[in-house]
Protein backbone atom coordinates (compact mmCIF):
# COMPACT_ATOMS: atom_id res chain seq x y z
CA UNK A 1 0.00 0.00 0.00
CA UNK A 2 1.04 2.84 -1.30
CA UNK A 3 2.81 6.42 0.86
CA UNK A 4 3.53 9.85 0.40
CA UNK A 5 5.43 12.73 2.40
CA UNK A 6 2.89 15.58 1.95
CA UNK A 7 1.84 18.84 4.44
CA UNK A 8 4.92 17.85 6.38
CA UNK A 9 3.60 14.03 7.28
CA UNK A 10 3.63 10.67 5.76
CA UNK A 11 -0.03 9.58 4.54
CA UNK A 12 -0.64 5.97 3.67
CA UNK A 13 -3.18 6.30 0.87
CA UNK A 14 -4.70 3.94 -1.51
CA UNK A 15 -6.25 4.76 -5.51
CA UNK A 16 -8.21 2.76 -6.80
CA UNK A 17 -11.30 2.14 -8.78
CA UNK A 18 -11.53 2.95 -12.50
CA UNK A 19 -9.67 4.35 -14.71
CA UNK A 20 -10.37 7.98 -16.26
CA UNK A 21 -13.75 7.91 -13.86
CA UNK A 22 -14.07 11.07 -11.74
CA UNK A 23 -11.96 11.12 -8.53
CA UNK A 24 -14.22 10.79 -5.11
CA UNK A 25 -11.89 10.84 -2.18
CA UNK A 26 -13.28 9.28 1.11
CA UNK A 27 -12.21 11.06 4.52
CA UNK A 28 -12.21 9.04 7.88
CA UNK A 29 -13.81 9.61 11.15
CA UNK A 30 -11.96 10.14 14.30
CA UNK A 31 -10.73 6.50 15.87
CA UNK A 32 -11.03 4.96 12.33
CA UNK A 33 -8.86 4.52 8.94
CA UNK A 34 -9.23 4.14 5.74
CA UNK A 35 -11.00 0.50 6.02
CA UNK A 36 -13.90 1.93 7.55
CA UNK A 37 -14.93 2.74 3.88
CA UNK A 38 -14.69 -0.44 2.66
CA UNK A 39 -18.56 -0.98 1.57
CA UNK A 40 -18.69 1.96 -0.10
CA UNK A 41 -15.64 1.33 -2.25
CA UNK A 42 -16.48 -2.29 -3.21
CA UNK A 43 -20.02 -0.57 -4.46
CA UNK A 44 -18.61 2.45 -6.04
CA UNK A 45 -15.22 1.64 -7.89
CA UNK A 46 -16.84 0.41 -11.00
CA UNK A 47 -18.41 4.09 -11.47
CA UNK A 48 -15.59 6.65 -9.39
CA UNK A 49 -11.61 6.77 -9.12
CA UNK A 50 -11.43 6.42 -5.84
CA UNK A 51 -8.79 8.29 -3.30
CA UNK A 52 -9.12 7.32 0.48
CA UNK A 53 -5.99 7.76 3.12
CA UNK A 54 -5.91 7.41 6.87
CA UNK A 55 -5.76 10.96 8.25
CA UNK A 56 -2.89 12.14 10.73
CA UNK A 57 -1.99 10.04 13.76
CA UNK A 58 -4.62 7.37 12.05
CA UNK A 59 -3.94 3.91 10.62
CA UNK A 60 -0.29 4.36 9.57
CA UNK A 61 0.19 7.63 8.81
CA UNK A 62 2.20 9.59 11.32
CA UNK A 63 1.97 12.39 13.37
CA UNK A 64 4.54 14.91 13.56
CA UNK A 65 4.69 16.75 16.86
CA UNK A 66 2.76 19.99 18.28
CA UNK A 67 -0.57 20.78 18.02
CA UNK A 68 -3.03 19.11 15.39
CA UNK A 69 -5.40 22.01 13.80
CA UNK A 70 -8.32 22.22 11.61
CA UNK A 71 -6.34 23.53 8.83
CA UNK A 72 -3.88 20.79 9.25
CA UNK A 73 -6.32 18.16 8.15
CA UNK A 74 -7.72 19.80 5.31
CA UNK A 75 -4.39 21.05 3.83
CA UNK A 76 -3.42 16.91 3.80
CA UNK A 77 -5.77 16.35 1.74
CA UNK A 78 -5.12 18.96 -1.08
CA UNK A 79 -1.05 18.07 -0.26
CA UNK A 80 -2.60 14.68 -1.10
CA UNK A 81 -4.28 15.19 -4.45
CA UNK A 82 -1.60 17.57 -5.59
CA UNK A 83 1.17 14.86 -4.91
CA UNK A 84 -0.67 12.11 -7.15
CA UNK A 85 -1.94 15.21 -9.56
CA UNK A 86 -5.81 14.91 -9.06
CA UNK A 87 -7.00 18.79 -10.06
CA UNK A 88 -10.57 18.58 -8.65
CA UNK A 89 -12.53 15.35 -7.00
CA UNK A 90 -15.78 15.22 -5.10
CA UNK A 91 -15.39 14.63 -1.59
CA UNK A 92 -17.33 12.65 1.29
CA UNK A 93 -16.35 12.65 4.84
CA UNK A 94 -17.62 11.06 7.77
CA UNK A 95 -17.68 13.18 11.21
CA UNK A 96 -14.18 14.14 11.73
CA UNK A 97 -14.18 13.63 7.69
CA UNK A 98 -16.90 15.45 7.23
CA UNK A 99 -15.46 18.82 9.28
CA UNK A 100 -12.53 18.40 6.57
CA UNK A 101 -14.96 18.58 4.07
CA UNK A 102 -16.69 21.81 5.36
CA UNK A 103 -12.78 23.42 5.44
CA UNK A 104 -12.66 22.21 2.37
CA UNK A 105 -15.60 23.65 0.64
CA UNK A 106 -14.75 26.62 2.56
CA UNK A 107 -11.19 27.11 1.68
CA UNK A 108 -10.55 25.36 -1.57
CA UNK A 109 -13.57 25.59 -3.81
CA UNK A 110 -12.73 25.57 -6.93
CA UNK A 111 -10.85 21.36 -6.09
CA UNK A 112 -14.11 20.19 -4.92
CA UNK A 113 -17.37 19.50 -7.55
CA UNK A 114 -19.57 18.34 -5.05
CA UNK A 115 -19.36 17.42 -1.21
CA UNK A 116 -20.89 14.49 0.74
CA UNK A 117 -20.47 15.71 4.77
CA UNK A 118 -22.02 12.45 6.66
CA UNK A 119 -22.82 12.60 10.50
CA UNK A 120 -20.83 15.76 10.94
CA UNK A 121 -21.69 19.33 12.71
CA UNK A 122 -19.49 22.54 12.11
CA UNK A 123 -19.05 22.30 15.79
CA UNK A 124 -18.93 18.27 17.47
CA UNK A 125 -19.47 18.22 21.14
CA UNK A 126 -18.36 20.24 24.64
CA UNK A 127 -15.10 21.22 25.38
CA UNK A 128 -15.06 19.41 28.77
CA UNK A 129 -16.59 16.24 26.96
CA UNK A 130 -13.04 15.74 24.68
CA UNK A 131 -10.89 16.75 28.02
CA UNK A 132 -12.24 14.01 29.59
CA UNK A 133 -11.80 11.79 26.80
CA UNK A 134 -8.35 12.27 26.03
CA UNK A 135 -7.62 12.07 29.79
CA UNK A 136 -8.97 8.84 29.71
CA UNK A 137 -6.57 7.39 26.79
CA UNK A 138 -4.20 9.12 28.94
CA UNK A 139 -4.50 7.43 31.60
CA UNK A 140 -5.65 4.00 29.98
CA UNK A 141 -5.13 3.92 25.94
CA UNK A 142 -7.46 3.15 23.79
CA UNK A 143 -8.88 0.30 25.75
CA UNK A 144 -10.62 2.65 28.05
CA UNK A 145 -12.79 4.27 25.38
CA UNK A 146 -13.67 1.19 22.74
CA UNK A 147 -16.82 -0.30 24.88
CA UNK A 148 -18.50 3.86 24.56
CA UNK A 149 -17.33 4.76 21.10
CA UNK A 150 -19.39 1.25 19.92
CA UNK A 151 -22.26 2.01 21.90
CA UNK A 152 -21.99 5.56 20.04
CA UNK A 153 -21.66 4.72 16.88
CA UNK A 154 -24.29 1.92 16.42
CA UNK A 155 -27.57 1.23 17.57
CA UNK A 156 -28.16 -1.60 20.32
CA UNK A 157 -29.89 -3.37 17.80
CA UNK A 158 -27.11 -3.34 14.97
CA UNK A 159 -24.33 -4.31 17.67
CA UNK A 160 -26.66 -7.52 19.02
CA UNK A 161 -27.28 -8.81 15.36
CA UNK A 162 -24.25 -7.57 13.06
CA UNK A 163 -20.92 -8.53 14.76
CA UNK A 164 -19.18 -9.25 12.36
CA UNK A 165 -19.43 -5.63 11.47
CA UNK A 166 -18.69 -4.10 14.80
CA UNK A 167 -15.83 -6.44 15.23
CA UNK A 168 -13.26 -5.03 12.95
CA UNK A 169 -14.66 -1.24 14.16
CA UNK A 170 -13.44 -2.26 17.15
CA UNK A 171 -10.22 -3.50 15.99
CA UNK A 172 -9.96 -0.11 14.07
CA UNK A 173 -10.41 1.83 17.56
CA UNK A 174 -7.47 -0.18 19.37
CA UNK A 175 -5.47 0.06 16.51
CA UNK A 176 -5.46 3.55 16.55
CA UNK A 177 -2.03 5.67 17.84
CA UNK A 178 -2.99 6.84 21.62
CA UNK A 179 -1.16 10.40 20.30
CA UNK A 180 -3.14 10.55 16.94
CA UNK A 181 -6.30 10.09 18.72
CA UNK A 182 -5.64 12.59 20.66
CA UNK A 183 -4.38 14.96 18.47
CA UNK A 184 -7.47 14.98 16.38
CA UNK A 185 -9.39 15.17 19.22
CA UNK A 186 -7.47 18.62 20.02
CA UNK A 187 -8.43 19.80 16.85
CA UNK A 188 -11.82 18.89 17.11
CA UNK A 189 -12.50 20.03 20.11
CA UNK A 190 -10.90 23.48 19.18
CA UNK A 191 -13.05 23.63 15.78
CA UNK A 192 -16.19 25.63 15.13
CA UNK A 193 -16.98 26.20 11.32
CA UNK A 194 -19.93 27.69 11.35
CA UNK A 195 -19.37 31.04 9.98
CA UNK A 196 -16.95 28.95 7.11
CA UNK A 197 -19.92 26.66 6.37
CA UNK A 198 -21.88 29.44 5.17
CA UNK A 199 -18.77 29.75 2.28
CA UNK A 200 -19.64 26.90 1.20
CA UNK A 201 -20.64 26.96 -2.73
CA UNK A 202 -20.37 23.17 -4.21
CA UNK A 203 -23.42 21.09 -4.44
CA UNK A 204 -23.59 19.45 -0.87
CA UNK A 205 -25.58 16.72 0.77
CA UNK A 206 -25.55 16.30 4.49
CA UNK A 207 -26.20 12.88 6.01
CA UNK A 208 -27.49 12.39 9.44
CA UNK A 209 -28.26 8.81 11.64
CA UNK A 210 -31.49 9.50 13.25
CA UNK A 211 -30.05 7.88 16.24
CA UNK A 212 -26.84 9.78 16.39
CA UNK A 213 -26.22 11.30 19.60
CA UNK A 214 -22.53 12.41 18.55
CA UNK A 215 -23.47 14.86 15.87
CA UNK A 216 -27.70 14.99 16.45
CA UNK A 217 -29.87 15.20 13.12
CA UNK A 218 -30.45 18.47 14.86
CA UNK A 219 -27.23 19.40 13.91
CA UNK A 220 -27.00 17.57 11.00
CA UNK A 221 -30.29 19.92 9.89
CA UNK A 222 -28.19 23.34 11.07
CA UNK A 223 -25.39 22.64 9.27
CA UNK A 224 -27.31 21.60 5.60
CA UNK A 225 -29.25 24.81 6.44
CA UNK A 226 -26.21 26.88 6.51
CA UNK A 227 -24.88 25.94 2.94
CA UNK A 228 -27.39 27.56 0.76
CA UNK A 229 -28.91 24.77 -1.62
CA UNK A 230 -27.61 21.85 0.40
CA UNK A 231 -29.59 18.56 0.37
CA UNK A 232 -30.45 16.90 3.60
CA UNK A 233 -30.67 12.78 4.58
CA UNK A 234 -31.71 11.29 7.31
CA UNK A 235 -30.59 7.14 7.66
CA UNK A 236 -32.14 4.54 9.82
CA UNK A 237 -28.21 4.74 11.68
CA UNK A 238 -26.58 5.87 14.77
CA UNK A 239 -23.06 7.71 14.00
CA UNK A 240 -21.42 5.03 11.27
CA UNK A 241 -24.19 5.48 9.00
CA UNK A 242 -22.03 4.42 6.40
CA UNK A 243 -21.68 0.79 8.03
CA UNK A 244 -25.10 0.53 10.09
CA UNK A 245 -27.07 1.65 6.47
CA UNK A 246 -24.65 0.86 4.11
CA UNK A 247 -26.74 -0.28 0.79
CA UNK A 248 -28.66 3.58 1.64
CA UNK A 249 -25.65 5.18 2.62
CA UNK A 250 -23.81 4.14 -0.60
CA UNK A 251 -26.73 4.33 -2.76
CA UNK A 252 -27.43 8.15 -1.81
CA UNK A 253 -24.00 8.82 -2.57
CA UNK A 254 -24.28 6.98 -5.86
CA UNK A 255 -27.75 9.44 -6.54
CA UNK A 256 -25.94 12.73 -5.61
CA UNK A 257 -22.61 12.69 -7.76
CA UNK A 258 -23.77 11.15 -10.44
CA UNK A 259 -25.80 14.26 -11.06
CA UNK A 260 -22.79 16.23 -11.34
CA UNK A 261 -20.70 16.67 -14.48
CA UNK A 262 -17.48 14.84 -14.36
CA UNK A 263 -14.43 15.71 -12.42
CA UNK A 264 -10.94 14.26 -12.15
Amino acid sequence: MPFIFANGVCLRYRLEGKLGAPVLVFSNSLGTNLSMWDPQVSALGGEFRILRYDTRGHGLSSLPPGPCTQEQLGSDVLALMDAIEIPQAHFCGLSMGGQVGIWLGANAPRRFSRLVLCDTAAHIGKPEIWNARIAAIRAGGMPAIVSGTIERWFTQKFIAHSPDAIAPVRRMILDTPPQGYIGCCEAIRDTDLTDQASRVTAPTLVISGTHDPATTPEQGRLLASLIRGARYLELDAAHLSNIEAASQFTAAVREFLSAAAPAG
